[in-house]
């Protein structure tokens, strides 16, 4: 048998081995965000389809409620579900970042969100880090799905007169930790709380209401800390739209588990 040949369990060992070490370093390298239950954030929006499972994998009716994608360093997970997923926030507009003179509203207005989807690291608005914060000097940013059935077309304010446009991109806000069954109206809808029901508990999570408690709270993908509670219900619709962030860890996965097999 050809020297080669010999050696190949030996080879694809060491591929399963520096597989290991590559998902070891990214997970222990990760400084996940730890903010306070009170602070201020940046807010963009983004258009997020009805019916639309993302990251979390909560169920599509969560889309007919007032939902946000939270940048991933806060979010808790490069891919899939993280800490941040279930949690509601109330975030209330303060002013435009952007526009020259900053626009401050008349109406202070607020809205309550749940986190069913992560904004990826990157960009002026999602990039803050444990150590480095967004272009705006802040640590977080909610990622509203806007357009949206559940919030009105004029939910942010504008001076088309003096501007000469309506959309400003990106505000200041305040947010606020807040218990979801309490403020988020999607609480009073039990389609619209847990995830898919037809994906296992070790790819989808979006509790109801997340307290920070490990029965409640989902873990970080990333760092595969074990499986997340089970959050899955019977009225989730079979529908499963994987957001493109989760691609990068199911290759890293598959390519692992092929290395291996072909070592044994």
């Amino acid at each position: 048998m050809p020297k080669t040949t010999q050696n190949l369990p030996g080879v694809m060992m060491s591929i399963c081995l520096l597989l290991i070490l590559g998902v070891a370093t990214r997970t222990t390298s990760a400084q996940w965000i730890d903010y306070t239950a009170n602070g201020f954030a940046t807010m963009t929006h983004y258009t997020l389809p009805r019916d639309y499972v993302a990251a979390c994998g909560c169920t599509p009716s969560s889309t007919h409620y007032p939902t946000a994608a939270l940048s991933q360093m806060a979010f808790g997970s490069s891919a899939a579900f993280g800490p941040g997923c279930g949690r509601c926030f109330k975030l209330t507009l303060l002013n435009t970042f952007l526009s020259d003179p900053p626009f401050y509203p008349a109406e202070s207005k607020s809205i309550t969100v749940k986190i069913t989807d992560l904004c990826p690291l990157g960009g002026d608005w999602c990039s803050a880090t444990s150590n480095k914060p967004n272009k705006a000097g802040l640590s977080l940013n909610f990622d509203l799905a806007f357009p949206s059935s559940s919030i009105p077309d004029d939910f942010f304010p504008s001076n088309e007169a003096f501007y000469g446009y309506t959309d400003f991109g990106v505000w200041n806000t305040s947010y606020q930790v807040v218990p979801c069954n309490e403020n988020w109206p999607g609480s009073r809808n039990q389609a619209a709380l847990g995830s898919v029901a037809n994906q296992g508990p070790e790819c989808v999570c979006c509790p109801a209401e997340p307290t920070g408690n490990i029965n409640d709270t989902c873990t970080s993908y990333s760092d595969k800390n074990g499986l997340p509670p089970d959050t899955r219900t019977n009225a989730s619709e079979a529908i499963y739209t994987p957001r493109l962030s989760l691609y990068p860890a199911l290759l890293l996965s598959l390519l692992y588990l092929l290395a291996c097999n072909m070592a044994l």
